[in-house]
């Protein structure tokens, strides 16, 4: 156990200091300007090889241009200047100008200052460059491995416009990208997930959604046995007094103005807005409340994970509606949950929102937090890719050597979460089957596949069998019923769906009810005919001695009482035959011949033409089996 761990913090170690000294590559699309309109777009930039950037997340933050110290070479505070944000603020960008001191120097006097990160604007046009720690004895090397924000070089022509815009009065806004990621564990087991419910910001939504779905069952697990203390937050921003009445602000903000995001898309013609993903962050903050007082935490996992499959924004499913029905899937109290959310449209604070906003600024030895997503453990921000087993093993190192469980020494997950209300999944349980699987990654719906019959469907709300065999398993979920010796089902292999057979009708799924033939006059209505309603079909018989012909619903002359009529039968219907063949006698035809020209006639013509010399009549009983199952 102790080489393990031995091993473990060796190769975090190896990692960190990798970080130290890897060189930073500039990256094309890695600083997006979101607004004013006329700056919008994707703009190169050069990541400074000095700080810690903040891998695998995106900062968003709006820029500052200081009326002094404009090249960052002193002490910020030497000038009685301040960038750190106040709760619900956007982080500060601080723009700085090359030149009179290194780079590193300006991010530490930056960070000083209480800003979230510094962009350096380039003193001439030229390539971008990579910003660089200084030469060893150049400089005191201390503070260099103090540095903490973000750095990024930009061109001189960009930082002449963000200039311009901020002189005219402007409020410029900036994302910027990581894709690089080190893990950097600490020593407690206490951790915060700091996420957001949009899905429309690219790959690195794509990422955070995908270690959601691949760390919850690890999450659930330490959370179950008590290793664990789990609290998801989500960051919001405050628009500035000045904007409140802005359309920017009242598409991207609730509780007017109080608690905003950017627009999902970058897009205020289009799309969702920023006030649909704060709505959807409180509700997830107060799932996790209420589950929480329900002493079932850990449920968060599962409704994140649905939310994200179920409701996505492309599929323009992003609502309260499916929300809800997401919830309801779980068990967990939906009255209490929107009693959490409140009036998102009053003009009052709202007390989640305003704790989460209070929770963003640091404390202790942790920073603020300002980028999305990010990990904070044991009170300090995990610098990692949000990987599963990364993640893990910085949690795992938080245990003393010899106390830590069973999971951080195996990568076999076992969990139990279809047992309690079938993990929320479909099921049909007069067939005793279910769409939710325990697997490593926790629980997941996903429709079955049984005795090679496949089933569709979303997994959560329907599956149906499809394919060849599929109404040999639960008669493909389709009516199926047996009766006075017979069985009728509204399921067949050669199609999908289901249909009541003929002689019923219903929607073939939970009915199908008998057609009374006699009642509706469908069948047997000639004036001979004396009809009978049976379970899926009807019986019809004629009066004085006729024959009943149930493809043509008409009776016939079939007594047989002498070999006269018998023979004189006969004559009449070779007549009939060749009157038929040859097209002669149209009008005999027409009245009476033409409903006799087929195969059933000759059959049940054959069964009398031996009877010359019988005597009395012989019974009829029709019967039809449409759909039977033999």
């Amino acid at each position: 156990m102790g080489g393990k761990l031995d091993l473990l913090s060796a190769l975090c170690l190896l990692l960190c200091c990798g970080s130290c000294f890897g060189k930073f590559v500039v990256e094309k699309n890695s600083l997006k300007v979101t607004s004013p309109d006329s700056l919008k777009g994707v703009y190169e930039c050069a990541i400074g090889n000095f700080g810690v950037p903040q891998y695998g997340g995106t900062l968003v933050g709006t820029v500052v241009y200081p009326k002094s110290n404009q090249k960052g070479c002193k002490s910020f505070h030497d000038f009685d200047l301040s960038f750190k944000s106040k709760p619900g603020g956007l982080p500060t960008f601080l723009l700085l100008d090359r030149g009179d001191c290194f780079f590193t120097l300006k991010a530490w006097n930056a960070q000083n200052g209480g800003a979230a990160a510094i962009l350096v604007a380039d003193d001439k046009a030229e390539p971008l460059i990579t910003m660089d720690t200084p030469e060893e004895g150049n400089v005191d090397a201390e503070y260099l491995q103090n540095i903490t924000i973000p750095s990024a070089l930009i061109t001189k022509s960009l930082g002449d416009s963000i200039k311009k815009k901020l002189s005219d009065g402007e409020m410029i806004n900036i994302n910027l990208d990581w894709t690089e990621a080190l893990p950097h564990p600490d020593e407690r087991v206490e951790y915060e997930f700091w996420t957001n419910s949009n899905d429309e910001c690219g790959s690195k939504c794509e990422s955070q959604i995908e270690f959601v779905k691949d760390f919850k069952g690890a999450a659930q697990i330490l959370e179950q046995k008590g290793y664990t203390q789990f609290t998801p937050h989500y960051i919001t921003w405050y628009c500035p007094e000045a904007f409140i009445l802005s359309k920017q602000c009242k598409s991207q903000c609730i509780n007017h103005g109080r608690y905003c995001a950017p627009d999902p898309e970058q897009d205020f013609s289009r799309g969702y807005d920023g006030k649909d993903v704060v709505e959807q962050n409180l509700r997830q903050v107060c799932f996790h409340k209420v589950a929480n007082e329900s002493g079932k935490p850990w449920l968060w996992w599962d409704y994140v994970t649905d939310f994200a499959i179920r409701c996505p924004m492309k599929e323009k499913k992003y609502t309260k509606e499916c929300a809800e029905h997401v919830i309801q899937s779980l068990g967990v109290d939906l009255k209490k949950i929107n009693e959490c959310i409140g009036d998102t449209e009053a003009n009052v604070d709202n007390t989640v929102l305003k704790n989460e906003q209070d929770a963003q600024i640091g404390k202790g030895s942790r920073g603020d937090v300002t980028i999305l997503p990010t990990l904070v453990i044991n009170n300090r921000q995990y610098r990692g890719k949000l990987d599963r087993g990364a993640v893990l093993k910085a949690i795992c190192a938080g245990f003393q050597e010899t106390t830590e469980p069973a999971i951080c020494l195996t990568s076999d997950l076992q969990t139990n979460e279809c047992l309690e209300n079938n993990g929320g999944c479909w099921q049909d349980k007069a067939s005793n089957l279910t769409a939710c699987k325990d697997t490593f990654r926790g629980r997941v719906c996903e429709c079955p596949v049984v005795q090679g019959v496949k089933f569709k469907g979303d997994g959560y709300t329907h599956c149906e069998a499809s394919g060849a065999l599929r109404c040999g398993i639960n008669n493909g979920g389709c009516w199926k019923k047996s009766q006075d010796g017979l069985t009728f089902s509204a399921c067949t292999d050669s199609s999908e769906g289901c249909k009541c057979p003929h002689g019923f009708k219903g929607d073939g799924v939970n009915s199908c009810e008998d057609v009374d033939e006699c009642k509706e006059k469908t069948a047997c209505q000639c004036p001979e005919c004396n009809c009978k309603n049976t379970w899926g079909s009807y019986e019809c018989s004629c009066g004085g001695g006729l024959l009943y012909m149930r493809e043509y619903d008409t009776c016939i002359s079939g007594k047989k009482g002498s070999a006269e009529f018998s023979g004189g039968f006969s004559f009449l219907w070779i007549i009939i035959l060749a009157v038929a063949v040859t097209g002669a006698g149209y009008a005999i035809y027409k009245y009476r011949i033409r409903r006799y020209m087929d195969s059933e006639i000759r059959a049940i013509m054959a069964q009398y033409m031996p009877l010359d010399n019988g005597g009395g009549e012989i019974p009829v009983h029709n019967t039809q089996r449409g759909g039977l199952d033999i």
